[in-house]
């Protein structure tokens, strides 16, 4: 390949180096630590595979560099700029990747060929039978020289690693939604290629013949440097992915690093990356993905909110939601308020289980296995629900909270089913001391459970005070959280008989619960909803500026946490909410919203 023009650092000014400014400033809020030391990882790793092969070519005369065209010092006869371009292309595809996987746990992909369909087993079979067969065919090619010897020597530098990595991942990027695997690759493969287009047509180089075949994709961009570029963003995509992979088994196997390791060390990495399938703790990883599938269909704004912590914290957070969901719906779902208060005992009895009668000091984790799953086939325990109730984190947990979440649900009983033709239905909340009672039984004690999980999972060691500081105000908090959910839920509340406005605030407007129940649309409703809304906002403003204290690997996702949640409450005093599709006539916050308002929470915070 000879190239023909006198700067040809000016590609990178023009193309690569904007490209990839612009992919760092849209990430930047969003990029951690962990993903700047997977992206160095993948950098060095491409650098000193790819300078070999390009040297070769060089060498060889594929490749050529007359001296007026470049402008650098050469290592092992490679241009400064060739150099240069593995280190953005990488960069750049990584963004990429990061960009597109950001939202996934990747830990619920892993997989091994027992809990693998046949369809998956194939496809991995056939991945390894195409890569051979790609190995076999870039031989020949070189092997007889002349025109296709540039295209088997690409095809015979990369497939090695590729089959490497697809042989220890082939199951998990199988499993892997395709756009995560597939966007990155095709993105920076399609750019190149248009940039390469670009420079063939205004006569920037020119590839010489006698090694090439000579087919052209379109115009001037022969299909050489086509798979040139699709394969060596497959080798960074597929690098990724296993490092993701490792660090999914890392996080399955909680044993084989410190829990607050943010950067595993590249001893418990490689380890993980060379871990065999069939020993990963599919129990474990099946739980974790019914937690998710949960938590995507119950809370939208918190499965995004979820995104933007670190891994263990981030599997524990939900773990944690998928427990309180999953206690609230055996309550909820029960036909009779009898049935439910009887799984209120039962998870109750669940929870002196699982905890010694040292306050917050769990049970031995070697005995606690076989006595809970003799616990919940005893109590008839639905097995929908079973891992969520085992995979909660109770060791890193205060069983305080949990038993106060337990009373919220009874506050919850004591609304009547048939609210629309008794007299006597008792309506709990009367006043504001019963609505902040109610709301710090279901949601501050939420909100100081993930603070604990946050506590121990963070780099920094806060003194006790300001725990307690941050304790208080996650309390605060969740009254302001539940107030929008009140807000926000009036009419689906009133739907299944409920009224959670203060009877005193009902009164002064001259109505009932039983209005409410019947109307929950007339204007009066309105008029409180926004008045909730205020009180939420209050106590809102109580709690936020506490939450600067947050260590700051864990302030910035804790902020967007809250913030997805109060834009709820934001549009619904805008009245711009939009109908939910999942449950009808629930208001929800556009998806190009809540990403706004995560990004530019976490730029500032």
């Amino acid at each position: 390949m000879t190239m023909l023009s006198s700067n040809c650092s000016s590609r990178h000014l023009k193309y690569t180096i904007p490209v990839a400014g612009l992919l760092t400033f849209i990430l930047g809020p969003l990029l951690t630590r962990l993903d700047l030391y997977k992206t160095l990882i993948l950098i060095f790793v491409a650098f000193f595979a790819t300078l070999p092969w390009d040297s070769y070519l060089i060498r060889h005369g594929v490749w050529t560099y007359p001296p007026d065209v470049i402008i650098g010092p050469r290592l092992f006869d490679v241009p400064a700029e060739e150099l240069f371009f593995f280190v953005i292309q990488t960069y750049i595809t990584s963004m990429l990747y990061i960009l597109s996987n950001k939202p996934v746990l990747h830990i619920q992909y892993l997989t091994n060929e027992h809990g693998s369909s046949l369809a998956y087993h194939w496809r991995r079979t056939l991945g390894q039978v195409f890569l051979v067969g790609c190995l076999a065919a870039g031989l020949s090619l070189v092997r007889k020289g002349g025109e296709g010897t540039y295209l088997g020597l690409i095809i015979l530098w990369a497939c090695p690693f590729m089959l490497l990595t697809w042989t220890f991942s082939g199951y998990f990027v199988v499993r892997l939604p395709v756009f995560c695997v597939a966007n990155p690759i095709l993105l920076s493969t399609l750019y190149l290629c248009v940039v390469d287009e670009l420079a063939l047509a205004r006569g920037t180089w020119a590839i010489e013949s006698g090694t090439k075949l000579g087919w052209r994709v379109w115009g001037n961009l022969e299909i050489e440097e086509a798979v040139f570029f699709l394969v060596t963003n497959a080798l960074i995509v597929f690098g990724l992915v296993a490092l993701d992979r490792a660090l999914a088994v890392l996080y399955t196997h909680p044993e084989m690093s410190t829990a607050k390791e943010e950067i595993p060390r590249l001893t418990h990495l490689f380890d993980s990356l060379l871990a065999k399938p069939e020993d990963l703790d599919m129990v474990r990883v099946r739980g974790i993905r019914e937690a998710i599938g949960i938590l995507r269909r119950k809370s939208r704004s918190f499965y995004l909110a979820s995104s933007v912590f670190p891994g263990r914290l981030r599997i524990d957070l939900i773990l944690l939601y998928s427990y309180c969901r999953v206690a609230d719906d055996l309550v909820d779902e029960s036909s009779t308020a009898s049935i439910a208060l009887t799984w209120i005992k039962k998870l109750s009895d669940y929870l002196d289980l699982v905890y010694c009668a040292e306050v917050n000091t769990p049970r031995p984790s070697s005995t606690s296995t076989n006595v809970t799953d003799e616990f919940m086939e005893e109590n008839n325990f639905p097995r929908a629900t079973r891992s969520a109730l085992k995979l909660l984190p109770v060791k890193l947990l205060p069983r305080g909270p949990l038993y106060e979440l337990l009373e919220g649900f009874k506050m919850d009983l004591s609304f009547s089913q048939n609210a629309l033709t008794q007299q006597d239905v008792r309506f709990p909340i009367k006043d504001e001391a019963d609505l902040e009672l109610y709301a710090h039984r279901v949601a501050s004690t939420v909100g100081e459970l993930c603070l604990w999980l946050v506590f121990h999972y963070s780099q920094t060691e806060l003194p006790e005070y300001q725990r307690a500081l941050l304790v208080r105000a996650s309390q605060t908090m969740g009254h302001a959280l539940q107030y929008v959910n009140i807000a926000r839920d009036i009419l689906v509340d009133a739907n299944l008989g409920r009224v959670y406005l203060p009877t005193n605030w009902l009164k002064q407007e001259g109505l009932t619960p039983q209005d409410i129940i019947k109307d929950p649309t007339q204007t009066k409703v309105e008029k409180l909803r926004q008045k909730l809304l205020d009180r939420a906002f209050n106590e809102y403003e109580r709690s936020r500026a506490t939450m600067n204290i947050l260590p700051r690997d864990i302030r910035g996702p804790m902020i967007v946490a809250v913030e997805s949640y109060m834009e709820i409450g934001r549009v619904l005093r805008a009245k711009t909410s939009v109908s939910s599709k999942s449950q009808q006539a629930r208001a929800t916050v556009a998806l190009t919203r809540r990403l706004w308002v995560a990004w530019k929470t976490l730029l500032t915070a």
